[in-house]
Formats: structure tokens, sequence, C-alpha cells
């Protein structure tokens, strides 16, 4: 499907709970004009900790790549996660580029903020330790989203995300989303612009906040969500499983990607330092 712009964010490659390989079948549904990895796409935490790297994770970067090659312009917005790319920020190359945020254009001419959104956490910004701290204690939810499914499955039960339930329950974590979505419309008002697209907290949504449209990607480790800038200016949060299947418009190119045949570009290559993975051995 070729559409004007995609939005993606919070992959989390690295991480044993990313869901790459949804995203490497959505990725190859979509003809972008422009592709935007709004942060947290590679997991610099843990990989850090206990490298996990699958030939997955590394489809998905050829896919990216193979739509770069193709001439997709791909526009990467750090995020915390992934904060050791910072040191470069900004950088170009070709048709990528990276930076700590970008201001994109929909058709219509609106100014749209593109920023992952640690920025606006007092937590990541003042004090990393409680934040990665918590993390943790959301790959402990996400290891019980694990067995709790895998039961559930067996008894017939469709899937259910603990985790979520929390966010949507729990009032501090409600109340930390709510000022986390002001923030960022008072930040994007201050920028000029009339609209946001972030990630970071993996609650995906569209609305309008503050007189700013707030749109959040989601991620990709629960929701498998991104969204799209239609053709025609429209824009859309979808589903991994939102788009029929089947093989890409692109067909061989996407064949040859899989099969690993395009090579990583050295430029690429040599915007990850080499300090985020020294002494950790490859996982399968």
């Amino acid at each position: 499907m070729r559409v004007r712009s995609l939005f993606v964010s919070d992959v989390h490659l690295g991480c044993g709970f990313s869901r790459a390989g949804e995203l490497f079948d959505f990725l190859g549904r979509f003809e972008p004009d422009r592709l935007y990895l709004v942060g947290d796409i590679i997991d610099g935490w843990k990989l850090k900790r206990n490298l996990f790297w699958t030939d997955t994770s590394s489809f998905v970067v050829r896919r990216v790549l193979g739509m770069l090659k193709r001439g997709t312009r791909v526009y990467y917005a750090t995020g915390n996660h992934d904060e050791f790319l910072r040191q470069f920020s900004p950088h170009a190359f070709g048709h990528m580029e990276l930076a700590d945020q970008f201001i994109h254009e929909t058709l219509s001419g609106e100014r749209l903020l593109v920023i992952h959104g640690d920025v606006f956490d007092h937590l990541t910004k003042h004090a990393a330790w409680v934040y990665k701290l918590g993390d943790r204690a959301y790959t402990a939810a996400l290891h019980l989203n694990a067995w709790m499914n895998a039961a559930r499955r067996a008894l017939g039960y469709p899937e259910w995300s603990f985790s979520s339930m929390l966010k949507s329950k729990v009032k501090t974590a409600v109340n930390f989303i709510n000022d986390f979505e002001h923030f960022v419309a008072r930040y994007t008002r201050q920028e000029g612009c009339t609209g946001v697209i972030c990630g970071h907290i993996h609650v995906p949504a569209i609305r309008t906040i503050d007189g700013i449209a707030y749109y959040n990607c989601g991620d990709w480790v629960e929701h498998c969500t991104a969204l799209v800038e239609h053709l025609d200016g429209t824009m859309e949060l979808v589903t991994h499983d939102a788009i029929g299947g089947g093989r890409s418009a692109r067909g061989g190119a996407a064949d040859a990607e899989a099969a690993g045949q395009l090579p990583l570009f050295p430029e690429l290559a040599a915007l990850v330092p080499q300090a985020a993975f020294s002494g950790l051995g490859r996982r399968g």
C-alpha cells in the first residue's frame, strides 16, 4: 500500500518482548514516501545488560534499509532507550536523517512536531535510575503477561494485557499519562506546531489536547500499532493485522531483504558505538 508517511515508535529491538516479526510483516505491506522512526527502535538498555538480537531483528533493520534504497526518506528521532545515538545527532547521510526531533508537514500544510517524548518525563530527565527500575518492573509485568496469556490460550480465551490494565486502572499511572500528554501539547505550541507525533508511554492515541492534535504511535511490544498518513492526508492509527497480509507489493525486493541479501549501510553501522555491545555475547 502506498502511503504518504508512516510513523513507528518503541520497537525495542534487543528486548525479548519486541514483536519484531509482526513489524517485519507490517512494514512489507507499505510503500511510504517517508518513514519516521519515533524513538526506542533499538533497546540499548537491554542490550547493555543482556544481548538478545535475533535474525528477525536483523530482518527489520534490513527491511528499513531496503525502503531507504528504494527512495523512502527515513527520519530517526532518538529516544531514551536508544539514547546512545544522541551523541551523533543531528546527522544526515543520503535519504536518512538522525535528530532528536523533526517537523513534519502534512499534505494540508499543517506542521507536526515529531519527537519521542522522553524529554517530558521528569524521571527520565532527572532520575534515570528510578526510570530504569520502573523499566524492570514493566519487564516483569510482560513476563506475567506471557504466562497468563499462555494459560488463557490453552483455555480458549483471547489474550489480555495485564500491564495495559495497570496503566488504565492505577491512578498514579493515569495521572502520569495525562501530565505527559499536556506537557507534550504545551511544548508543541511553543515550537509553533499545530500537532505532535510521539511515543514513549506505549499508549496509542489520537486526540486533541488543549487545541493541539496529539498522536501517539503506540509500541511494538504490546499493542503493535503505527500511525499512517494516507495519500489524501488523513491520519490513521493502525494495528499490525489491520491491513491484509500477503506478499509485499515490491515482491522480489522484500524477499531479498528477508534472505539477508541487502547489505547494512556502513554509514549506519558507524553510528552504533561498540561500547553499547562490549563484553556481550550473541543470542539467537
